[in-house]
């Protein structure tokens, strides 16, 4: 159970409510006792079972008949004082408050656990949800979107209802169990150390066929995630899917996951509910066997045991039953919960790649350049960058060129500390970024994907993404800036209006103008832009550069591009061929020189 640790992390400042939820338990127990107590010898008085009139004992000692004596005495004198019928009311009384006081603290214990329970599951998510935020994007990329989503949703699920109901229990009833195994122990010791020999003998027999649980949950937390990953795929590619004819084969992987998760499912479900009955079952047949031995020692007078006392004994016995079959199905959820807590785990532990200084400084303003100074980066020993030596002056505007797979989206996500530098420097005004806080570091820098990122929200909310407290007339100057302004004022809200999942409900072009109005309202002194307009048609693809024009005036610019024809006034082209600068300097310079990047040049213009 040692995953139970990362529950326990969470309750470590919840002691006083803890500790809350065990004393109202307690005394729901102890009323308990006092209703079962109070029935056998008082019905034995009652209905004149007992002939001979209790005398009231000199002393109460740890001896069972004494206790019951005593018991008896009290009753006998209130039957006396009062009457059969007027005593009959009062025990009854006694039982019903008794029980209502039980049932009350009961319930009690619910409204400090269930608080409890809700404020760990909601700390749980908000640290799995910011250690997403704070983990390398690298990180991503080995892992499927549709498994993320299941951890979040399916596994926390799983946590809460598995192992946040079984911390409950395994408060609660071990409680309760204790506390009724020492009642028993106080009326026959003898007969109770026989039961401590069946009790762990039948604990170990469910422990058994308990085991392979955890297992089998894991199973169906991953098929679980596969199946979610199918699904996303299917929703993002349904154009594709469908203009292939496609549908079969996709049908045919989710029905095939689908039903391999039913099947490890259904073994999970009929072992799972094979606690309930198992604990009965052992229980019944423990407590045959201490039919079968107390009743012997009753019938031999032996081990200080009476009849009275005997089926008080028993009587609280079958209370421990319903305790133990609880147990028994917490232990089981507590095995198929510690899968989930576990694949959650592997998120929550993994290493920061890309971690803060302890003590950052603040890049307040940008003053003078951007420097790769031997810079090498590798990803899983593969090497992606290699010795790259590099300036960007304040104001200028650095296009990277080559193949795909050269390193150039690499290059610029080392800027924003996407990935940090394997060896090498990588300097802004003369400071290691490393140096750098993350936030003050990318508050300086706005970047323009080539893929539009935008989230189901307003189109105002988009645009102020990177600077939330902006006026709407900033909104709206960004967006003329970024030629979406009118586009903007021609849909139904205008810019309140909701673009959908992903901007849906936008043209490519519209989408990257909005992307584009979001980095100029951030004003950031240093733009990324990674192949802006790669995917664009004609007239989106003009109305985009001359947004990016407009935006890139007097900013040090960063620029990705396959169009070649984009970026012929940078300041300096850097031409990568895996990995490796090959190649330098302007447009006309880069042509004089006749090599790589002029073939490339060439190829465009034949097309």
């Amino acid at each position: 159970m040692k995953r139970f640790s990362t529950i326990l992390y969470y309750l470590r400042d919840q002691k006083g409510q803890m500790a809350l939820y065990l004393f109202y338990n307690l005394l729901s127990i102890v009323f308990s006792l006092v209703s079962l107590t109070m029935l056998a010898p008082f019905l034995n008085i009652l209905f004149g079972l007992d002939k001979d009139a209790p005398k009231k004992p000199d002393t109460v000692t740890i001896a069972s008949f004494n206790l019951l004596d005593y018991l008896k005495y009290e009753l006998t004198k209130l039957i006396d004082t009062i009457g059969h019928s007027k005593a009959l009311a009062v025990v009854c009384i006694t039982v019903v408050f008794a029980i209502l006081f039980k049932n009350f603290f009961l319930y009690m214990s619910y409204r400090v656990i269930i608080p409890l329970r809700n404020r760990v599951m909601t700390r749980f998510r908000a640290d799995l949800y910011d250690k997403i935020l704070r983990l390398p994007i690298g990180f991503f990329t080995e892992q499927r979107k549709g498994d993320i989503m299941s951890r979040m949703s399916n596994d926390m699920n799983e946590i809460e209802w598995s192992v946040i109901g079984t911390m409950e229990g395994l408060i609660r009833e071990p409680l309760t169990i204790m506390i009724y195994l020492s009642v028993l122990f106080y009326l026959s010791p003898l007969l109770s150390l026989f039961l401590l020999v069946l009790l762990p003998l039948t604990g170990f027999i469910i422990g058994r066929i308990s085991r392979s649980l955890k297992k089998q949950s894991n199973v169906s937390q991953e098929q679980q995630g596969h199946l979610l990953s199918i699904l996303d795929e299917t929703l993002g590619g349904l154009r594709v899917i469908k203009a292939f004819n496609a549908e079969k084969l996709l049908r045919n992987r989710f029905f095939d996951t689908n039903s391999f998760l039913n099947q490890v499912r259904v073994k999970m479900a009929f072992r799972r509910d094979l606690a309930s009955p198992m604990s009965e079952f052992m229980g019944v047949l423990v407590l045959s066997c201490i039919l079968w031995v107390g009743g012997q020692l009753v019938l031999e007078g032996r081990g200080g045991l009476t009849a009275e006392g005997f089926i008080v004994y028993i009587v609280f016995f079958v209370q421990l039953i319903n305790p133990a079959k609880a147990l028994s199905t917490a232990f089981y959820n507590a095995q198929r919960g510690t899968a989930a807590i576990q694949r959650i785990e592997e998120i929550i532990k993994a290493p920061l790649a890309v971690e803060e200084a302890v003590n950052p400084k603040q890049l307040t303003t940008f003053r003078n350049n951007i420097e790769f100074r031997n810079v090498t980066f590798k990803y899983e020993d593969v090497t992606i960058l290699d010795n790259i030596n590099l300036t960007i002056e304040k104001g200028k505007t650095i296009a990277l060129v080559g193949s795909s797979g050269a390193g150039k989206s690499t290059l610029a996500d080392l800027v924003p500390r996407f990935h940090d530098v394997t060896s090498g420097e990588l300097l802004i005004d003369g400071v290691n970024i490393k140096e750098y806080s993350l936030l003050s570091l990318r508050d300086q820098m706005g970047i323009v994907t080539q893929e539009p990122i935008l989230f189901n929200d307003t189109i105002a909310n988009n645009i102020s993404l990177g600077n939330p407290v902006a006026s709407i007339d900033e909104i709206e100057e960004a967006a003329r800036i970024a030629n979406a302004h009118d586009f903007i004022m021609n849909k139904e809200e205008n810019y309140q209006t909701n673009i959908g999942d992903r901007g849906s409900k936008l043209s490519g072009g519209e989408r990257q103008r909005v992307t584009i109005a979001r980095a100029v309202l951030k004003n950031p002194p240093i733009l990324i832009l990674d192949e802006a307009t790669s995917s664009l048609d004609t007239e989106s693809e003009r109305l985009v550069q001359d947004a990016i024009n407009k935006m890139m005036a007097n900013r040090t610019s960063i620029v990705i591009a396959h169009r070649l024809s984009t970026i012929r006034h940078a300041d300096e082209i850097i031409v990568l061929q895996k990995g490796k600068i090959v190649e330098r300097g302007t447009h006309d310079q880069l042509i004089d020189q006749d090599g790589f990047y002029k073939r490339l040049v060439d190829m465009q213009e034949v097309k």
